[in-house]
């Protein structure tokens, strides 16, 4: 589970980060005390829950949550607040509940307990990829880091294509408009290849890449992903998807799955 947390205050910073981190030990917990710092993090860095200080200088809890929701719309915020009044705006923004201050580890687990979204678990030992969003890969809850930013990105095309083989001219076009006949790009594909064969060999999940010559694909059957679950029509996938399909590339088509 990852959670983000914010209370521009030190006290209630401290009280806020430590009933979580006795409520949810397995967390991956991300605390700010600037709403900026935590906003910023959470354009790249999607989260499960976000508890929220409702007064916090120029930038409130609740203009945060708005902008999180508009994100993610299945995010589980959860106010944190000594102020009764802000009830109506947690209401309107469906939020998953609302913990009265001091903040103890009791009331977060029971939070946690009863979100309005439920968390999946996650799944060990296998490559969970999420494209609804923006594009990520996990193993074992944690992401996957890539020498280059464009191995991402081939890796986000190939699941796009669910198996089907593509040749490298048609992955430089993709990566490199307008580049499929330049021979720098042919040199810097195969570096490409040799960054997504090692990164997914330091996790034990070579097998999800199929190459050959001038062959490039995935093996659908080795990974999770919510892409995939959607298109099966299985609950989990139609869940995850929240009208954003890998966001951060421009190639994807969105009308696919609409």
């Amino acid at each position: 589970m990852k959670i983000l947390a914010a209370d521009d205050e030190e006290l209630g910073y401290r009280q806020l980060v430590t009933a979580i981190q006795e409520a949810a030990p397995d967390a991956e917990i991300k605390a700010f005390q600037e709403p900026d710092a935590l906003l910023h993090f959470a354009k790249e860095h999607p989260c499960d829950v976000a508890f929220l200080d409702v007064e916090m200088g120029h930038l409130s809890g609740v203009e945060v949550a708005r902008q999180l929701k508009q994100w993610y719309p299945k995010v589980n915020i959860i106010f944190v607040t000594g102020y009764s009044q802000y009830m109506e705006d947690a209401i309107r923004l469906r939020t998953s509940g609302y913990v009265g201050k001091p903040v103890t580890k009791e009331k977060i687990q029971e939070e946690l307990e009863n979100l309005r979204h439920p968390v999946e678990e996650i799944k060990r030992d296998v490559l969970v990829v999420r494209c609804f969003g923006t594009f990520d890969v996990f193993m074992n809850g944690k992401s996957l880091n890539f020498e280059r930013s464009k191995t991402k990105e081939m890796l986000a095309y190939l699941i796009d294509r669910r198996g089907s083989a593509v040749t490298s001219g048609e992955l430089r076009a993709v990566l490199w408009e307008d580049a499929e006949t330049d021979e720098k790009t042919g040199v810097y594909l195969q570096k490409l290849k040799r960054d997504l064969i090692n990164t997914l060999k330091s996790v034990g999940m070579e097998s999800v890449f199929v190459t050959g010559w001038n062959k490039y694909a995935i093996d659908p059957s080795r990974i999770s992903c919510d892409y995939y679950d959607y298109l099966d029509g299985r609950p989990e996938g139609v869940r995850a998807y929240n009208g954003e399909y890998m966001a951060q590339y421009d190639w994807r088509n969105i009308e696919d799955i609409n």
